[in-house]
């Protein structure tokens, strides 16, 4: 969500290689396009309410007041809805740390699934407490539930990880317990976009109004770094490692 769409999409075109298309869902949504198949959505951000520009998972739901009411049963927050938009109802929440995310009810995008192709690398929140947000969301969102196709969820390397079939769509990673940590690492979903060649991203994003906001991690696999657009909107870009 973003106070100026058509500077979000001039941005994310340069740096990310997408196009753009509308939808059935209003002219203030559009759905980045990579190489074909569906990346992201990128929406005009309401005055009224006050929000930050920000990438926020959304979590598709078989109803949307059942989640809403299993948010505020754990003491956590609901920010937004859920409202009519579009095709569905949509809605925005806060976990008990503080971490924003969003939930859908209605038709998904065909194809659009994260962790293969050109969709997002995967979704990470990083927080406090690892096992206490994987209990909140597993019992919020049916994950590791007995239903087909649900999700399954592992403890990993100090990680909780959330598969769909072969395809890791989340990690949840934790931290100190005892302090507030920084507040740019306080309890936030991070998006994870893949590009093919890590420097020319930050070059972009840079040329373009937006900066790193983290030093370039490297693992065997990957290289990746924090960056964020013109309007101060958060993401990471994952480039293979060679």
């Amino acid at each position: 969500m973003t106070p100026d769409p058509v500077s979000a999409q001039r941005f994310y075109g340069s740096v990310l290689g997408w196009e753009f298309r509308p939808t059935r869902l209003g002219d203030g949504f559009a759905v980045a396009f990579r190489d074909g198949a569906p990346v992201a959505g990128i929406s005009a951000l309401a005055q009224s309410l006050a929000l930050p520009a920000a990438w926020t998972p959304y979590f598709a739901v078989d109803d949307a007041d059942v989640t809403a009411a299993r948010i505020r049963e754990r003491g956590a927050t609901m920010a937004v809805g859920p409202l009519a938009f579009g095709t569905g109802r949509a809605a925005l929440g806060a976990d008990p740390a503080g971490a924003v995310f969003g939930f859908w009810q209605g038709e998904v995008i065909p194809d659009w699934a994260v962790g293969r192709d050109t969709a997002p690398a995967w979704l990470e929140l990083r927080t406090r407490d690892a096992f206490a947000a994987a209990i909140f969301y597993g019992e919020v969102l049916d994950w590791a539930g007995e239903e087909p196709g649900c999700c399954t969820v592992s403890y990993e390397h100090d990680h909780v990880v959330l598969r769909h079939g072969r395809d890791t769509v989340a990690r949840i990673s934790g931290g100190a317990l005892e302090a507030d940590p920084d507040p740019l690492v306080r309890p936030r979903w991070h998006v994870h976009f893949r590009v093919p060649d890590l420097e020319a991203a930050v070059e972009a994003a840079t040329r373009l109004g937006g900066g790193t906001a983290s030093p370039v991690r490297t693992t065997g696999a990957s290289r990746s770094v924090a960056l964020t657009d013109a309007d101060g909107a958060l993401f990471t870009v994952v480039a293979a490692q060679t």
